[in-house]
């Protein structure tokens, strides 16, 4: 079956009515975001009506796009100012990165996967975004040459943060990330002040693992919640 825009429309809206604001997701240009941006645009067109459900969704190349509600509470406790600029781990499908660029500020997003980062780049450039920049690479080692960050969001899991995106933080900047076991993780927030790094407890996830030199090695190859 196509769904009619309508009928995805009435989705994305009750999306965030019952998964969203049900839960903990208060901010409300969290949710205004989340209520604009198609998040079906995202994914297979086989796929639209899944796109909406309270959960993640293949993208592919054994990756997925990341449940509404995790990608919500990342978003609003890293809390993108207008004039951040942001490093984004883990481009995915595009959708968060497109969150992202609706909060503000310029978004440098990292992508391992080739095929992953043009397609993503592709739905975008669709949508007319004029702040968001797209490479690929190995997302452990940042992206130095547009450092410092003021913020740094990081989907998919490490034993511990990367230094290099310790090290290509603003001083007074936050860094969202999964960090735990291959197999289970913590939600952090990891602030730095006075060249010191603190960090806040968010919640318990699964997440698949972070690959890179400063990560998991390559047999353990996956993305997000």
């Amino acid at each position: 079956m196509n769904p009619s825009e309508e009928n995805l429309e009435y989705l994305r809206q009750r999306m965030v009515d019952e998964q969203l604001l049900r839960r903990d997701i208060r901010d409300k240009n969290v949710t205004s975001v989340f209520r604009k941006v198609p998040r079906h645009r995202f994914v297979d067109p086989a796929m639209r009506l899944e796109a909406y459900g309270d959960f993640p969704v293949s993208i592919g190349k054994g990756q997925t796009i990341s449940q509404p509600y995790m990608v919500a509470l990342m978003a609003q406790v890293l809390d993108v100012k207008k004039n951040d600029k942001v490093l984004e781990i883990g481009t995915g499908s595009g959708y968060e990165t497109a969150i992202l660029a609706e909060l503000g500020g310029e978004i440098f997003s990292i992508e391992r996967i080739e095929g992953l980062a043009k397609k993503a780049g592709k739905v975008l450039e669709e949508f007319g975004y004029k702040n968001i920049h797209i490479k690929t690479g190995d997302g452990t080692l940042g992206w130095q040459e547009h450092a410092p960050f003021d913020k740094i969001i990081v989907t998919a899991s490490s034993q511990d943060a990367p230094q290099p995106l310790l090290d290509q933080l603003r001083e007074g900047g936050k860094m969202v990330m999964p960090v735990g076991s291959r197999f289970t993780q913590r939600l952090l927030v990891l602030e730095k002040e006075k060249g010191r790094i603190s960090e806040r407890d968010v919640c318990g996830c699964v997440f698949v693992p972070l690959i890179g030199e400063f990560g998991w090695g390559e047999n353990c190859a996956g993305k997000d919640s």
